[in-house]
């Protein structure tokens, strides 16, 4: 193994501006869990869905999950832009999800209100991401969390329409 291959990822002090960038950085591990766990559910509702609303749910699912996957990402490299490091495990980034994993087949209507509940979930959680971010003077992760809260209650409000909840 060369040198270069050897290189094990830490954290590191940064000097941005942020007083306090770990606990921002665990606010955003923990956006970051439920970010991947809602884009998995979403994905599987996806594959699953049936029945007379299949194609407006599946294309639907399908724009969210696509939608959530690039999220994630960008959260992952804000944490690493805050001198962290994101979770380097399947495991770590699903153990600690508040997104509930659905234990059985759901049907269409259940799919669609259970997303919905999850979003409005997320939408939450990055408004107190907001808070916490702005504590800290991190206006870069505010801002992020600002345009993930309007995703959310964005994806929240089409998935309510759909189920008329």
């Amino acid at each position: 193994m060369t040198d270069a291959l050897a290189t094990i990822p830490k954290a590191r002090p940064v000097n941005t501006g942020v007083d306090k960038p770990k606990p921002v950085a665990d606010g955003l591990a923990q956006a970051l869990s439920d970010t991947y766990t809602l884009l998995l559910k979403t994905h599987i509702y996806h594959w699953n869905v049936e029945g007379p609303l299949f194609y407006a749910i599946h294309t639907l699912t399908e724009e969210q999950y696509g939608e959530l996957f690039a999220a994630a990402d960008v959260l992952a490299e804000r944490i690493r832009a805050l001198g962290q490091l994101a979770p380097m495990s399947v495991k770590s980034v699903l153990s600690g999800a508040n997104i509930d994993d659905t234990p059985n087949a759901p049907s269409a209507e259940d799919m669609v209100k259970g997303l919905a509940k999850d979003h409005e979930t997320l939408a939450a959680e990055m408004h107190d991401l907001i808070k916490l971010a702005e504590k800290h003077s991190d206006d870069v992760t505010a801002d992020l969390a600002t345009g993930r809260a309007g995703a959310h209650e964005k994806a929240a409000w089409m998935l309510r329409a759909i189920a008329k909840s």
